[in-house]
C-alpha cells in the first residue's frame, strides 16, 4: 500500500520502515493539538456569545411568599425602567433548583429549603450599564440584593481559553517542524546509502532534478501512510475524551465537542503530510546533490 517501483532501491533502505511511523507519530500529535485549537475556540465563541451580555440578579429569601412576590414585583419594575437592560425574566423555584442541583443536588428541589428568587437580564452590548450603580438602586428596593455581572468573570475564562488555544498552535508548529526535520534526516540518510546507486544513474545521463522526484515521491508515499495511521489513532482517542468529558454531565462545564470545521482540518492533516514530505525531499536531494554527494 502506498508504494511504486522506483530506479532506485528503496525496499533496502530501513528508513522505510522506521520514516512512516515516525510521521504517524508526529500526525496523531498534530491532530490533538488541532482539535484542542477548535475545540476551545468553540467553547469560547459561545460562552462569550451566550453570557457576555447578560446579569444575573439575586433576591433573598423572604419570610413568606408574598413577601418574596412584592420584593420580585418591585426589583422587576426598577430593572424594566433602566435604561440598557433589553429584557428581565424572573425565574420559579423549579428553573432555580435546577441551577443549583450541581452543586447541591438533587435535594434543592425540596420545598422546606429557602431559595433564593433569580432573575435573568439581558443588557444592551452597545450601551454602557453601570452595573454598580444599579446594584445600589436595586438594595434600597430590595435589601440584600446582589448582582452577578458576567462579564468580569468571563474576560479572565475566555483570555485563559485563548492562552490554553494559542498553546495548542505553538505545540501543532513545533510538531510540523519536527516532521520537517525527521522527512530531511531520513532523505539525507538515504542519499549516503544509495551513493553508488545515484553515481550510476548520473553516468547513464539522470538529471538531478529526476533523482530527487524518485526521492520525493518515495517520502511522499511514505508521508501518506505514516499521517493515515496517525489519523486513525487519533480519531478514538478524540472521540473517547469526548464522551468521557460530555458523560460527566456537569451543568457547570461546557459541552466539548469538536465541529465539522476540526474534523475537516484533521483529514487534511493527510494530504498535507504528503505534499510537505514530497517537497521537503526534493529541496533536500537538490540542495544535496548541488554539493556533489
Amino acid at each position: 500500500m502506498f508504494t511504486r517501483r522506483s530506479d532506485v532501491p528503496f525496499d533496502k533502505d530501513d528508513t522505510s520502515r522506521y520514516l512512516p511511523w515516525l510521521i504517524a507519530f508526529m500526525v496523531f500529535l498534530a491532530a490533538l493539538a488541532l482539535a484542542s485549537v477548535f475545540v476551545l475556540g468553540h467553547v469560547a465563541a459561545n460562552w462569550d456569545r451566550g453570557l457576555s451580555d447578560t446579569l444575573t440578579v439575586q433576591l433573598p429569601s423572604g419570610e413568606d411568599t408574598k413577601t418574596d412576590e412584592r420584593r420580585a414585583a418591585a426589583a422587576m419594575d426598577l430593572l424594566k425602567k433602566t435604561s440598557g437592560i433589553e429584557r428581565a425574566d424572573l425565574l420559579d423555584r423549579k428553573q432555580v433548583a435546577e441551577l443549583l442541583e450541581p452543586w447541591l443536588g438533587p435535594a434543592t428541589g425540596n420545598s422546606d429549603l429557602p431559595l433564593p428568587q433569580v432573575i435573568n437580564v439581558e443588557i444592551d452590548g452597545s450601551l454602557e450599564l453601570d452595573v454598580a450603580g444599579l446594584e445600589t438602586e436595586l438594595r434600597a428596593v430590595v435589601p440584600g440584593a446582589t448582582i452577578d455581572d458576567h462579564r468580569i468573570w468571563m474576560d479572565g475564562f475566555i483570555r485563559s481559553l485563548h492562552a490554553v488555544e494559542a498553546l495548542g498552535i505553538l505545540v501543532f508548529i513545533f510538531v510540523a517542524i519536527a516532521t520537517v526535520g525527521t522527512i530531511v534526516f531520513a532523505t539525507r540518510t538515504g542519499l549516503g546509502l544509495h551513493r553508488e546507486t545515484i553515481e550510476v544513474l548520473h553516468l547513464i545521463g539522470a538529471r538531478d532534478s529526476y533523482i530527487a522526484g524518485q526521492f520525493a515521491t518515495r517520502s511522499m508515499f511514505l508521508g501518506l501512510r505514516g499521517s493515515l495511521i496517525g489519523i486513525l489513532a487519533a480519531v478514538p482517542v478524540l472521540l473517547g475524551i469526548g464522551l468521557l468529558v460530555n458523560s460527566l454531565d456537569s451543568g457547570f462545564l461546557p459541552k466539548m465537542e469538536l465541529t465539522a470545521a476540526g474534523w475537516t482540518a484533521i483529514a487534511l492533516l493527510l494530504p498535507t503530510t504528503a505534499i510537505v514530505a514530497w517537497i521537503t525531499a526534493r529541496i533536500t536531494v537538490v540542495r544535496t546533490l548541488n554539493r556533489r554527494l
